[in-house]
């Protein structure tokens, strides 16, 4: 089911899509998004477009609409839409439809065009009446950014009835993808990793890859590996060094000069004789190069071309042999495989044109733009011209019947040129020799280069020779040669990597739900660091790794996560995931071993699309869908939104509840499943219905003796998820003894400072659930008064703030009202009366102060302390409230602080 765009055939504008309605454009890339759209492993772009200012404009309104759009995409016959049939999307626009699903489907098909085919698409409505989600994949992320107002642009031409030609959009797509995507040779080592269940990153925009999490990483760039010797590739980059070698260890080489100056080219190729190639000697991808010199004049034209891609001025002259062009590809010192190369040429047809010949050949649907296809189309540059007048023709000129003409100076397939697989004939004297070379010159990975007349017998018997070796080779002309037999050349890059079918994977716990996920991610993260891992964890206060604080600020998204898990000394990763970073790009993981979710509750709705408690849990439900097959959901069974979410899980399920007698826990027991349970007074785990006591929560630091309930239900789904990663009882018992509730260790979360006439009670509480979660804890509190300092956040409803307000006004004697933080779209003022207003349903006489500052307020609640009264401060930027309390303690110490009480 859709839900549609309306627009007005009222609405007087000549563009009524007018980009100034695309509100936002975001991409969901990090391999999966929210699933209220339907979304399963694509990467999405995510268009919002706001058009409350239209009203009712469906396609069979608009005269000739369907006509156009037809004629204009005839390919889209394919797009089946809820028809079910080829031709359905048409069916639906001359029925009628809505403009945000027009859109969608001309995202998709212009990309398609491009050679981007994908096909996924939603339009959904935003929770804001005339708003709406215009919902698509993508292959390569800026690509589906620019299809996004492209397609808006078409739209708006189609309903204006005006031309519009795609020609360059479509051609800038391609560019996009070419400056942007991965090349062959990386893509084909990353595909085959994903195909192995192996997680991948990429490190940049060019073709750094990591493979694997953290200390389990393996890296590429291009076919240079994190194993690649660094000697082998510089040898290998330095022409004369390798020469040297081979010829030392009698491997068969053209005899050759290296020259550095002008003056010297004469002596060279007296030497050396004539053929000749010159090439500099630093290059590579076939840079620089000339072949089948015949005298001085060309060999000083070749000499000058190979000084322009030369970066250390040195050149070789070498003696031309004769024969085939032969790359064999050596991986892990064996020979994978072997292709013969053809320069990019064309062969006359004694009527056709040289530029009639070429234009047949890029026709040739297996060509396209750079890596786009099997093989590249042939472009005419300056190098072509020049080959073709040596030849003594030119573009115009029609070349004779079956004489082939070289257009390119190499056989490289990206300037045009073919391959065919001869892997299965190579001599095995010529196998034994480039393994040899590999070892010679340490690479893990290298391309020889033979050329010869019959690869099928030795170089001792052709005349061949040994070129050059390659570090880094390409591996597009292994995996689809033109003719022969596709080698998956990845595979033996990833056996070497991960043999024995390893993942490189690390432990990762992620954690999500509305409360409780800092102070759970923390315990978890200090019970993995007892029991001896290096632990990098992300929470609402920051990145860690091995405790040590990296990142500040609110690192529950996916960059912070992927900060985690790039880390080389990291070994086991417990993650916080937040709907915010969720909604705006997805996770920055694919799968988890564990997932933890600890309630929902109302929070921050109104944003993103997501304005009810049920959207809110679909958000978050997200995060146990990720969990490996053979891992664990560990969701909390009090809450019925949480366990729901078991129905859209493809893992084992584990329940932890505050209650044994929960008919969920009791049900899963029955099964022989995992709990965690509070009972007696105790924490424990229970194996179908054995249990086995962890420790009595009333020993346990966080939970005050047993008085903050809510802290016991945070220590449920970390012993629960401690225990399945393999903790023992023993350790775990260790780690909850040691972790106490304190500004290093939970910062913000519940921390109790008491002086000798007070205490102040810092906690992080910032939604209705959690301030109750609170009221219950400071209920068990004796005080003679106790004194709220609160504050509105401008990303809540009017009703959420009310609520905080009322909430408050059960809690405290007094309330300090501070509002010099977290404005987020509202006014001081505004925040400020729906607290008030709060507090007024609940007590109109409630005592209550308004200091605008947070220093302001704490101060004046320091200072105007009673003798034995508590003052809960609730901050939402815990390290300066923190360091104002600390400098209090610090005076009370100094005999400095004066109290009225």
């Amino acid at each position: 089911m859709y839900i549609f765009i309306n627009f007005s055939i009222e609405f007087k504008i000549k563009h009524p899509l007018s980009r100034d309605y695309i509100m936002e454009i975001r991409s969901i890339n990090a391999m999966r998004g929210p699933n209220y759209w339907s979304v399963r492993r694509h990467k999405l772009i995510v268009m919002v477009l706001d058009l409350k200012e239209m009203e009712e404009m469906p396609s069979n309104k608009i005269e000739g609409f369907d006509k156009r759009l037809e004629a204009m995409f005839p390919t889209m016959y394919s797009h089946r839409c809820s028809v079910g049939t080829p031709g359905g999307f048409f069916e639906r626009v001359v029925e009628g439809t809505w403009m945000g699903h027009i859109i969608e489907h001309i995202a998709l098909e212009i990309q398609t065009l491009a050679g981007m085919d994908t096909g996924f698409g939603r339009t959904r409505g935003y929770g804001e009446e005339g708003v709406y989600n215009v919902v698509f994949s993508y292959i390569e992320e800026n690509v589906g950014r620019f299809a996004a107002k492209v397609s808006v642009a078409i739209c708006e031409a189609l309903i204006a009835g005006e031309d519009y030609d795609m020609t360059d959009d479509i051609q800038r797509m391609r560019e996009i993808r070419e400056d942007e995507r991965l090349g062959p040779s990386t893509g084909s080592i990353v595909q085959e990793a994903v195909n192995r269940g192996i997680p991948w990153i990429r490190l940049n925009k060019y073709s750094l890859v990591q493979l694997g999490y953290g200390a389990n990483q393996k890296r590429i760039q291009a076919t240079v590996t994190s194993e690649t010797s660094s000697i082998g590739v510089e040898l290998a980059c330095d022409k004369e060094d390798t020469k040297y070698l081979l010829e030392q260890a009698e491997v068969e080489v053209p005899r050759g000069d290296i020259i550095r100056r002008e003056r010297s080219l004469q002596d060279a190729c007296d030497y050396v004789g004539f053929p000749l190639v010159i090439k500099p000697i630093d290059g590579n991808h076939g840079r620089g190069i000339t072949v089948d010199i015949n005298n001085y004049d060309d060999a000083l034209v070749a000499f000058h071309h190979a000084k322009d891609s030369s970066k250390s001025g040195a050149i070789i002259v070498e003696k031309f042999i004769t024969g085939e062009d032969y790359r064999l590809l050596v991986i892990n010192n064996v020979l994978v495989a072997a292709a013969i190369r053809t320069p990019a040429h064309v062969v006359g047809d004694g009527k056709s044109t040289i530029q009639e010949l070429i234009d047949k050949v890029n026709s040739d649907p297996r060509r396209g733009y750079g890596h786009e296809k099997v093989l590249t189309q042939i472009t005419t540059n300056e190098l072509t011209k020049t080959l073709i007048s040596q030849a003594g023709y030119s573009l115009d000129s029609v070349l004779p019947a079956d004489e082939r003409l070289i257009l390119k100076d190499t056989a490289n397939l990206s300037t045009g040129g073919t391959a065919e697989d001869i892997t299965d004939i190579v001599h095995p004297a010529n196998v034994s020799m480039v393994e040899r070379i590999s070892k010679i010159i340490d690479l893990d990975i290298c391309g020889v280069d033979i050329m010869t007349t019959d690869i099928t017998k030795p170089l001792s018997e052709t005349g061949g020779a040994v070129l050059e070796v390659n570090a880094g080779p390409g591996f597009r002309m292994h995996l689809a040669p033109t003719t022969g037999l596709p080698r998956n050349v990845a595979a033996p890059v990833i056996d070497k990597f991960f043999p024995n079918g390893e993942t490189g994977r690390i432990p990762i716990i992620a954690i999500t739900g509305t409360n409780g996920k800092t102070t759970t991610t923390r315990l978890l993260a200090h019970i993995a660091k007892m029991n001896g891992y290096r632990v990098g964890y992300t929470t609402s206060d920051g990145v860690y790794i091995q405790n040590r604080l990296l990142m500040t600020g609110d690192c529950t998204g996916p960059a912070s996560a992927e900060f985690v898990l790039k880390d080389p000394t990291v070994n086991f990763a417990v993650l916080e995931s937040a709907r915010g970073g969720l909604l705006r790009a997805g996770l920055g993981f694919k799968k988890c071993d564990v997932a933890i979710v600890t309630n929902v509750a109302a929070d921050h709705l109104g944003l993103k699309g997501i304005h009810t408690v049920e959207q809110l849990a679909k958000v978050k439900g997200v995060v146990p869908e990720t969990v490996l097959p053979d891992g664990y959901a560990i969701l909390n069974a009090d809450d019925d939104l949480v366990f729901n979410m078991r129905r859209n899980i493809e893992c084992n399920l584990a329940l932890f509840s505050m209650d044994e007698n929960n008919p969920h826990i009791k049900a899963l027991q029955r099964k022989g499943g995992i709990t965690a349970i509070y009972e007696n007074g105790f924490v424990t785990i229970c194996r179908g219905e054995w249990k086995m006591r962890v420790m009595k929560a009333e020993d346990i630091p966080l939970t005050y003796g047993g008085k903050a309930k809510f802290m016991i239900q945070n220590v449920l789904p970390a012993i629960l998820a401690a225990n399945i990663q393999g903790i023992s009882i023993e350790d775990m018992k260790a780690a909850l003894e040691t972790f106490i509730p304190s500004a290093s260790q939970t910062p913000g979360r519940l921390n109790l400072f008491k002086f000798n006439d007070f205490s102040i009670l810092l906690d992080y509480a910032h939604n209705p659930a959690g301030m109750r979660a609170l009221k219950n804890f400071t209920d068990e509190l004796d005080a003679t008064v106790k004194v709220g300092i609160i504050a509105g956040i401008g990303d809540r409803r009017e009703e959420d703030n009310n609520e905080m307000g009322s909430i408050a006004a059960e809690m405290f004697d007094e309330i300090i009202i501070r509002q010099d933080k977290r404005l987020r779209g509202k006014t001081e003022e505004q925040l400020i009366k729906m607290l008030g207003d709060g507090i007024k349903m609940k007590d109109p006489n409630k005592k209550t102060t308004i200091i605008p500052s947070e220093k302001e307020a704490i101060t004046h609640a320091v200072k105007n302390a009673v003798k034995g009264s508590l003052i809960v401060l609730c901050s939402d930027v815990i390290p300066e409230a923190l360091d104002l309390v600390k400098k209090f303690k610090e005076q009370e110490a100094n005999g400095e602080l004066l109290i009225r009480g």
